[in-house]
């Protein structure tokens, strides 16, 4: 269940993300609404996977799904470049995340 807790915690992490840039443009109550909310699930399940999963191996896991995340967002609905050296690193955080859970 740790494992389930540590990826809502990054996918929550996304939506804080992308508060943060609709705050920027926006400037309204729904901003901030889903900065915060993000930002609040997100530190709330990931408190909840620190409880069974080490402190770094749960911060790495985070971070790297906000990451990636927060990266696809950006190429996707903002506009970001999309070309293949992007892609390349967003593979290897994938590939770092997935060893992390086949060695923990």
């Amino acid at each position: 269940m740790a494992w389930v807790y540590l990826i809502l915690a990054g996918g929550f992490e996304v939506f804080g993300v992308i508060g943060m840039n609709r705050v920027l443009k926006y400037k309204n109550f729904q901003a901030y609404t889903v900065l915060f909310g993000g930002f609040i699930f997100s530190f709330s399940f990931l408190t909840l996977a620190m409880q069974t999963l080490p402190s770094g191996l749960s911060y790495a896991v985070w971070t790297g799904i906000g990451t990636i995340g927060g990266t696809l967002v950006g190429m996707f609905f903002y506009g970001e470049a999309k070309d293949w050296k992007r892609l390349l690193c967003i593979g290897t955080i994938l590939s770092a995340i997935i060893g992390l859970k086949l060695t923990s």
